[in-house]
């Protein structure tokens, strides 16, 4: 494994597919199970990463444009790795991380219009080889996603953040690059259905995790013995 003795997994999609609400029903049914679990997002997840979290969502940002954008987004994904998710795995944890390097893929480099020349060295600096055992990518259309934001801002009385403000169309082309990425790197990423009731998600997705939690348990073990 790339990331350490710990399990990292990443959660994708577009606006509204129910990241957050299936990273936090994984975490309830692997802490019942004894895992060490670390729940975390992008941006942000540290200190200084939940600083430029605010600076990029509020839409302070995007009078600098695509680029500057995209340098803040990788400024707290170094952070975030280095002052989080790098010690949380070597402790061997479960880290679940709400977004990470594919949603730059996505959000600044296919709908931003940044060529790879740019977004490739930002991301090999900004993860410094910590990289997902495995990404779940969540697919809903775009309009059913959008109408789930809304609502859930509604609810929480906060208003569309920088993302979610833009048009229909912008969001569809995400959804399929997200499909293109999952497509690419099939030993990495998982696809499933987000229109599904949500303890179907939920179910599909421990099954999707439950082959590289075994893998992680074999591993603790193994280290457990070569340590009698």
């Amino acid at each position: 494994m790339t990331t350490g003795s710990g399990l990292f997994v990443s959660f994708e999609g577009g606006e509204g597919a129910g990241k957050s609400t299936q990273i936090r029903l994984l975490a309830d049914s692997l802490r019942r199970r004894g895992f060490d679990v670390l729940v975390t997002r992008e941006p942000g997840g540290s200190p200084g990463a939940e600083a430029v979290r605010h600076v990029l969502l509020s839409g302070a940002a995007e009078l600098f444009g695509t680029r500057m954008e995209a340098i803040l987004f990788s400024a707290a994904r170094s952070d975030h790795v280095e002052e989080v998710i790098r010690p949380a795995l070597a402790s061997g944890a479960v880290v679940l991380c709400d977004r990470f390097m594919d949603s730059s893929r996505v959000y600044q480099g296919v709908t931003g219009n940044l060529e790879p020349d740019f977004i490739e060295p930002l991301e090999r600096v900004a993860v410094n080889g910590v990289l997902p055992d495995c990404t779940i990518i969540f697919d809903l259309p775009a309009a059913v996603g959008l109408e789930r934001a809304r609502r859930r801002g509604a609810r929480d009385a906060e208003g569309p953040d920088r993302f979610e403000k833009e048009e229909i169309e912008t969001h569809e082309k995400r959804r399929e690059a997200f499909l293109d990425i999952a497509a690419s790197d099939p030993a990495r990423c998982r696809v499933v259905d987000a229109s599904q009731p949500e303890t179907a998600v939920a179910g599909e997705v421990l099954l999707l995790v439950e082959p590289f939690l075994k893998r992680l348990a074999a591993t603790s073990n193994g280290s457990t013995e070569a340590a009698q």
